[in-house]
Formats: structure tokens, sequence, C-alpha cells
């Protein structure tokens, strides 16, 4: 009904390589996605076009990132968030791309392989490419290519999903706009209330308890 996915996020305890919990790395090519810290504290770690930048989290933070953003959740303990995607959770639906090093992201076989693999190795190859990325800015462009090219094959089904959630949610409500204009109140008529459940499942970057799409 509404275009947006909702989850409960608890971020991996697991460390990496540099030393730091969290889960994989990652960005999404058509979705913006925002945390709000309900428990715990961490940070996020994010990669732009405009270089590295760490974001400190705890309860009541709210952060969110736009497209193009790579994130990589640091858990300093408990951290436990509740996460809001665009397009109806379409970056949980195949519209997330992994760190992976360039070798990997330029071999689909190989990248389709490290993605439905084990999720512990996943995560541990994303941080490798995530901290090479990280220290050499250069790399970046690279980077959102491999990404373009990686989800160019998903595109048809990506749309499909948003026209039948946040464009529908979006045209609904003109639609109604153009009825309360003329006096038609009868969708107001319909109210109603949902109450969904959640399904447990290992996410990218922790464990969740994921939502159908709203």
């Amino acid at each position: 009904m509404f275009g947006v996915g909702v989850s409960d996020l608890t971020v991996y305890d697991w460390p990496t390589a540099d030393g730091l919990c969290g889960g994989s790395p990652h960005l999404h090519t058509l979705c913006a996605e925002a945390y709000v810290v309900i428990a715990g504290v961490g940070s996020v770690q994010t990669l732009t076009w405009s270089g590295f930048q760490e974001t400190p989290l705890e309860p009541g933070s709210v952060v969110w990132f736009t497209p193009g953003t790579v994130h990589r959740l640091i858990n300093g303990g408990g951290l436990r968030i509740i996460v809001l995607m665009q397009n109806s959770g379409l970056p949980e639906a195949g519209d997330a791309v992994f760190t992976f090093p360039p070798h990997v992201l330029a071999d689909a076989a190989r990248y389709g392989q490290s993605v439905a693999g084990d999720v512990r190795t996943r995560r541990d190859l994303a941080i490798e490419g995530f901290l090479a990325l990280r220290a050499d800015g250069s790399s970046f462009a690279g980077f959102l290519e491999h990404a373009a090219r990686i989800v160019r094959t998903r595109l048809d089904t990506f749309e499909q999903r948003w026209r039948e959630g946040p464009l529908k949610a979006a045209l609904a409500t003109g639609e109604q706009m153009t009825r309360l204009r003329n006096g038609d109140l009868s969708h107001l008529r319909q109210g109603a209330v949902t109450r969904l459940s959640p399904t447990p499942k290992p996410g990218m970057c922790g464990n969740l308890q994921a939502y159908p799409s709203a």
C-alpha cells in the first residue's frame, strides 16, 4: 500500500579483518534506505563519490542515504535498527551489489556463487573489497560501473515491483486528491487496519525480522 519495505535488524557481531564487527558492505542502485536505531551502539561507514564517512549510531539516531552509497554497519554492542527501504523493499529483493574485489565483480558466475554462498564468507569477501575501495578512492568509479552492469539484467523485474508498489501508491494518492476536490469522500469509508507478521532470516547486515512490503 505504501511502497515501503520494513525490517527489524540485529546487526551481526562477527569480527572482521580490521577488527570491527558487522555485516557485508554493499550499495543499492535505485533505492534510498533509512535507519532508526532502537538499541545498542555502533556506526555506519559509507563510501560515496565524495569519499569515506563514518556516522555514529545510538538509540534515537535516524540516518538515511541515497542510491550509490556503499554502506557498512558496525556493531559496537547490541546494535538493533528498524530499516526502512524505498521501492517496496527492493534493496532486500535484488537491488544490492556487494563490494567484492574487482576480479569477482567482473565474473558473473563467480559473483553469483559468492552472493549465494555462506553468509560469513560472503561478508568477509565484501569487507576485502570495501577496504580496498576505501584505500584507493580512484577505484570507486570502476565499482559503480560493475554495479550498474550487475543489476542491468534485473531491471524489468525491478520495474514491475516499482509499478506495483510505490508508483501505484503515489497514483492512488493523486486519485484521492481529485476525489476530495470533487467532494467525493468514498475512500474515507474504506479505512482499515492491517497487522503484519515478520519472517526471520539472515540478511546482508545482520539477522532480520523481515515484514511483507507495505
